[in-house]
């Protein structure tokens, strides 16, 4: 298939007026770029029905939480989704995935806690897969003043998001507890620079590009073990008893394999994994649902697995 017209319009104009590449520049500018691009993507002012910024205590230190109510929020406990953003462990943060929370609470009729975990490379691995399994605990044990069923909550993440959740359902299985009934990994990262046949088709133009993936390690966890499964979910040797899963990918994303392969692993092992591929689709199109309508069906049927999980 080839790629959507409209995102081959964007990937086109990004090509006539090249951004530095991340690797090129500090961090901190690098976020500062992601911030921009998130804004021009996303669709502006989602209703919500009500937004929360709360602070938690971390593995070490203060970490900020942002909770979303949905517009149709009747007063009872919501089942709860503990949302882990993409930007390669070293950019993003509450705000460029902001829209894209909102919608996951509206459509999945869930409360989310999206997660400001410790980034990179300030804080090197495993310091945001800590963080993010530290949040899951903490959602569980204040579930009742946060409005959450305790025994309803659910991850997600997007690209390094995704290797979050996956990781921290891997944790959660190891340290007994908290209990989690799905997890939504949408692009996930589950490999260690990875030679798929995806990787290397779409090393460059797509978006996310080979160079920048192996940059975002290196800040993160340069020097772990490359099948340490806190980093590389994929390495893994045993994935049975994990919660269930719906794994996303696009088809011209360098992590299409390894999403594929972790679903696949996860189906071996007994775990029920649906996979779902958007063949014309780039890398972080989940963040572009306000200009690319393919988005915006692929969150619902996102959050339609979501429901289902959830008994809604």
């Amino acid at each position: 298939m080839a790629l959507d017209a409209i995102v081959k319009g964007l990937m086109d104009q990004m090509a006539a007026n090249p951004m530095p590449k991340l690797w090129e520049v500090p961090a901190v500018q690098g976020r500062e770029m992601y911030r921009m691009m998130a804004s021009a993507l996303e669709p502006p002012a989602v209703p919500i029905g009500k937004i929360e910024n709360l602070t938690m205590p971390g593995p070490a230190g203060t970490l900020k939480l942002r909770v979303y109510t949905p517009v149709a929020d009747g007063g009872a406990a919501l089942p709860g989704l503990v949302y882990f953003h993409g930007g390669g462990w070293v950019i993003g943060d509450l705000d460029t995935h902001d829209a894209l929370c909102r919608n996951l609470a509206n459509e999945a009729g869930a409360r989310v806690v999206a997660v400001d975990y410790r980034l990179a490379p300030e804080h090197k691995f495993p310091a945001a897969a800590e963080d993010s399994y530290a949040a899951v605990k903490w959602v569980e044990q204040n579930a009742g003043r946060l409005g959450i069923d305790a025994n309803r909550i659910a991850v997600a993440g997007d690209s390094a998001g995704g290797n979050l959740a996956a990781v921290t359902c891997l944790m959660a299985r190891q340290k007994g507890g908290p209990r989690i009934v799905f997890q939504l990994l949408i692009y996930p990262v589950t490999q260690w620079k990875a030679e798929t046949g995806s990787m290397n088709a779409f090393a460059e133009g797509y978006f996310l590009e080979k160079k920048a993936m192996h940059w975002f390690f290196d800040q993160y966890a340069a020097g772990a073990d490359p099948n340490d499964w806190r980093l590389s979910p994929l390495a893994a040797t045993d994935l049975s008893g994990l919660p269930r899963a719906h794994v996303v990918t696009a088809g011209f994303d360098p992590l299409r394999d390894e999403g594929k392969a972790y679903a696949d692993k996860l189906n071996r092992a007994g775990v029920a994994a649906t996979y779902v591929d958007y063949p014309g689709m780039v890398h972080g199109f989940f963040n572009m649902s306000g200009v690319v309508p393919v988005a915006k069906t692929a969150i619902a049927e996102a959050a339609k697995a979501l429901r289902s999980a959830f008994g809604n």
